[in-house]
């Protein structure tokens, strides 16, 4: 009998995007899965339910992911989505696990075994399965487009008739896969684009892009880059003379795009509310972090806030409003590492713990936290929700019960001191406890 592969309609609001397009679902098909869509799942990203029939899935209520071996999402499911799946089923999905120490726990009390597809290492075997880096790409261009949406003037210089009209100033912050896109996206429409990183390899591919270069140049920066190829945390002096630089070229700008994110820690601040006051009236400034606390003093998450003039954008989900774009590569993301769990002779899907993009992604396993970033988290994590209900009549009974308590409670204490008191002091010697050497407590 072939496993069951359920796609999941997303239920978190801000969530457009679908873990699978029709050219998936015929792939996954191919491997032997009998494959299920829960009902609308694709509508945001422009995939009728026709067309994944059309592809060979079947179309069935949410309530069916009961019957799923393998369901792919994009976020973390809810608790109710969580009671429906069956004990041993496998979870792909962005879980966003930092933070979410309940969540987490809550997954391997289930029974399921989850794979957190942020966790993809960036080597090249799994570059066609980097999530990541292909929402980010993704996001990366939709800032742009976000900010010359809000700026009410043109991007590229202009010679008219009636005269020049100059070229827009945009300023990126952060030179990781959204800001190299920003970049390009940027300078395609015609922008003087600048940029900064804290990565010393970043400079080059900044360049390579025709952007110029922002950034304090000394031995900290040289050595500013982890093994991943993330950005490490400065320290407080070199953030402190960046700022100063930044600062005074902000001010000068007409866009600032922000895309610093350390994964695992809050968004660092990069633009305070006074660089935000030093820019005229029109700019616009575009927040990629705001929903892990922002770069941008004053960002709200799924806002567009307005201060003296200068517009901070905080959209959420920023790839998710590209939906149809961003649905199609995160889809083909899930169904790269997939392929790599099924055996192409059997068509069976299995996991192996030893297989490194097992290793790098498996949260949860068997009822335990098998991550090593997890593996000190408790299975069971106490919550406000989870604490049992008082049957009523039996708290009044305990309630009543307590002034009786108490009364014995204090008999108990008044005749035990006199006994106490009674004892001959050799036998009160005897069993006094000892005292540790130190004079420490026991």
């Amino acid at each position: 009998m072939a496993q069951t592969l359920f796609i999941a309609r997303e239920s978190d609001s801000t969530e457009s995007r679908v873990a699978a397009s029709a050219e998936t679902v015929k792939k996954f098909s191919a491997l032997g899965f009998d494959v299920i869509v829960e009902k609308g799942a694709g509508e945001k990203s422009r995939i009728t339910d026709k067309e994944y029939e059309g592809a060979g899935a079947r179309i069935v209520s949410a309530a069916d992911a009961a019957n799923a071996d393998i369901i792919l999402k994009l976020r973390r499911p809810s608790a109710s989505e969580l009671k429906t799946y069956k004990r041993g089923a496998a979870l792909f999905a962005m879980l966003d696990p930092y933070g979410a120490e309940a969540e987490v726990a809550a997954l391997a009390q289930a029974g399921i075994s989850a794979f957190t597809m942020e966790f993809m290492p960036r080597i090249t075997r799994a570059q066609v399965m980097d999530v990541l880096s292909s929402q980010a790409n993704l996001a990366g261009y939709q800032a742009v487009i976000d900010a010359a949406a809000e700026y009410d003037r043109a991007l590229p210089m202009m010679m008219t008739a009636a005269g020049t009209v100059s070229a827009a100033r945009v300023f990126v912050m952060g030179a990781g896969v959204a800001g190299l896109q920003a970049i390009a996206t940027a300078r395609r429409l015609g922008a003087v684009v600048t940029a900064t990183d804290v990565r010393p390899a970043a400079k080059e591919q900044v360049a390579s892009l025709g952007a110029k270069f922002i950034a304090v140049e000394d031995e900290e920066f040289k050595a500013a880059e982890t093994a991943g190829g993330y950005a490490k945390e400065m320290s407080k002096d070199y953030q402190a003379k960046q700022a100063a630089l930044i600062a005074d070229h902000i001010a000068k700008q007409d866009i600032v795009i922000t895309t610093a994110l350390i994964p695992g820690r809050p968004a660092p601040k990069l633009v305070s509310a006074q660089m935000v006051a030093s820019m005229r009236p029109g700019s616009v400034l575009v927040d990629l972090a705001v929903e892990r606390g922002g770069n941008v003093e004053g960002a709200k998450a799924g806002e567009v806030v307005e201060t003296n003039g200068v517009k901070i954008v905080g959209h959420h989900n920023v790839a998710g409003r590209i939906a149809a774009t961003a649905s199609q590569l995160y889809a083909r993301n899930l169904y790269a590492f997939l392929e790599t769990l099924v055996n192409k002779d059997s068509k069976i899907f299995s996991i192996d713990p030893a297989d490194e993009l097992v290793k790098a992604t498996l949260l949860t396993h068997e009822g335990k936290i098998v991550h090593q970033a997890f593996e000190n988290l408790p299975v069971q994590v106490a919550t406000k929700a989870e604490k049992p209900a008082v049957d009523k009549a039996q708290a009044v009974k305990e309630t009543a019960a307590k002034p009786k308590v108490a009364a014995k409670a204090k008999a108990t204490k008044a005749v035990t001191s006199k006994a106490v008191a009674e004892k001959p002091a050799a036998q009160k010697r005897k069993t006094a406890p000892k005292t540790p050497k130190g004079g420490g407590e026991a």
